[in-house]
């Protein structure tokens, strides 16, 4: 049974600083493209970074920079190290995995696998 758990979210001033973490459980996470989505208020579900078996990292143009994303295979966790937030970067934020490599892009309806989500709110 195969179970993703954000945690990490909160409130935050413009500038600062969070760190999402997703714990991933019932299955061998090395072998996924893990990821991170965010959906904001009123707008379309966006793929925010992905982190390939091996580490292979790629980033939506609008957080590249100011995001990090980070993988440890042998604890079956994903990382998101947020700087310099924006108000444009308020949304629910969720974990996502897929088998395999994330590839070029991070397209939503190929991810079969998704956390309950974790709200962030940048001020």
């Amino acid at each position: 049974h195969v179970q993703l758990v954000e945690s990490g979210g909160g409130s935050v001033q413009a500038g600062g600083s969070l760190r999402l973490s997703c714990a991933a459980s019932g299955y061998t996470a090395s072998r996924y493209c893990l990821a991170w989505f965010r959906q904001g208020p009123g707008k379309e579900r966006e793929g925010v970074a992905g982190v390939s078996p091996g580490g292979v990292t790629i980033y939506a143009d609008s957080v590249r920079g100011r995001f990090t994303a980070s993988r440890d295979s042998a604890k079956n966790t994903l990382s998101l190290q947020m700087n310099n937030l924006i108000p444009e970067d308020t949304a629910m934020y969720y974990c996502a995995a897929r088998p395999g490599y994330c590839g070029g892009d991070l397209r939503g309806d190929t991810f079969g696998r998704w956390g309950q989500g974790t709200q962030v709110t940048v001020s």
